[in-house]
This record gives structure tokens, C-alpha cells and sequence, in this order.
């Protein structure tokens, strides 16, 4: 089955929920002007009361170098997904196999950016009116589809559009937020049901890369 990555985790519920249905990971937002922010303190308190495997990623937008490892390291997250504009070589300061980047595809130009970033994958995601993600606009799935490096496919995916999705991009990983919630930061576990058994059905038996990845793993 395609790995799943629940984002934008800020309930306890909603992080059981996700791991009982098969995500692979859980996203845990550090950005202040995002809807679905969680306090350090909290993120913690979840993570200790999740299973081991169950890979906790934490989500940083243009933040320092030194938040970001502080906060990797005092919440126990196994991975890292930059979701803001940071280059390169910011990237480069994070281990690569620990390492997400998230980009919006809108040109040619964009798919040889992505060529130059040193990480375990790239998530596409969409941008809309100065929001980084969560936006509930689909991405490119055309360039999309042309990423070289592995894939994780992200931005306003749903129940009514995951077999598309599936089909036309064949992404390598899924990262779901807006898509399964009541509102922002409150995940509706009955749609979470439901996206989870589509996927299932889908890519069962699939022969995808492992991206998310627990610390015991790496």
C-alpha cells in the first residue's frame, strides 16, 4: 500500500484515529500562522502516547536552523518536512534521509529547482494567497508527474479525488490535511475511514518506496 501521512495533527483522537487506519506518519505543523500550529509542549504529549513505529514528522516554514533541531529533538520527531522557501543549502545543514521538502510546482523552472535539493523526497503541494499548504487547492499533477526524485503528493486531496490522483500522478507517498477534516485542525476520523479503505484498495500490493521513515529505522 502507498504510504499516507496524516497532517496538520493538533488532537490526541484525530492522531489514533489516523495510526488504527494505516498512516504511515503524522505531521505536526511548528508554523505560528498556520490554522493547524501546535505548541511544542503539546506535539510532545501526543507523540509519547503514539505507537513507536508510527512516524511523527515535524513541519517548519522558514524557521531558524536551531528551532528547528531544538524542537526535533525535544518532541522526538523522526523526520523533518521544510514547507516554506528555504534553499539548498539550508537543506543541506539537516541530514538527507531525515529530510522532506515541500515545493508548489508552476513551471518548467520550478521541476529543475526541485533537481537541486539534497532530500529523501519532495512533497508538491499547492500555494494560494500567501498560504504555504493546507490550502485545499490542488496541486500540478502534470509536473507533478515529472518529479525525478521520489514523490509525495499532497494539496486538496480527498475521497472524491485520491483514484485520480492516483492514477494520472502514481506519487510514491500521499499527504492528507484539508481533505479529511471537519475544519481547520479538526480531523473528521469517519472521512479518514474512508480515504484510508480507498487507498487500500487502490494500492494494494503495490511496489512503492518506503519515505517515512521511524529514528529506530534510520
Amino acid at each position: 500500500m502507498t504510504q499516507v501521512k496524516i497532517c496538520g495533527i493538533i488532537h490526541l483522537d484525530d492522531a489514533l484515529c489516523a495510526a488504527e487506519n494505516g498512516a504511515a506518519a503524522l505531521g505536526f505543523i511548528f508554523y505560528q500562522p498556520s490554522p493547524r500550529y501546535i505548541e511544542p509542549q503539546k506535539a510532545r504529549v501526543i507523540i509519547d502516547k503514539l505507537p513507536r513505529d508510527l512516524v511523527k514528522i515535524g513541519v517548519f516554514v522558514n524557521e531558524t536552523t536551531e528551532e528547528v533541531k531544538r524542537i526535533f529533538d525535544y518532541c522526538g520527531l523522526d523526520m523533518l518536512q521544510l514547507h516554506g522557501d528555504e534553499s539548498p543549502d539550508y537543506c543541506r545543514q539537516f541530514p538527507a534521509h531525515r529530510l522532506i521538502k515541500a515545493l508548489a510546482l508552476k513551471s518548467e523552472e520550478d521541476l529543475k529547482k526541485a533537481s537541486a535539493f539534497d532530500v529523501s523526497a519532495i512533497l508538491v503541494d499547492s500555494r494560494h494567497a500567501g498560504l504555504y499548504g493546507g490550502t485545499g487547492k490542488t496541486s500540478n499533477w502534470e509536473l507533478a508527474g515529472r518529479i525525478s526524485k521520489p514523490l509525495i503528493l499532497s494539496g486538496g486531496l480527498n475521497e472524491s479525488n485520491i483514484i485520480d490522483a492516483l492514477q494520472k500522478v502514481n506519487p510514491d507517498a500521499l499527504d492528507i490535511n484539508s481533505g479529511i477534516e471537519e475544519r481547520p485542525g479538526k480531523k473528521d476520523c469517519a472521512k479518514i475511514v474512508r480515504i484510508m479503505e480507498i487507498i487500500k484498495r487502490q494500492t494494494n500490493g503495490d511496489d512503492t518506496p518506503i519515505i517515512f521513515t521511524s529514528r529506530k529505522n534510520l
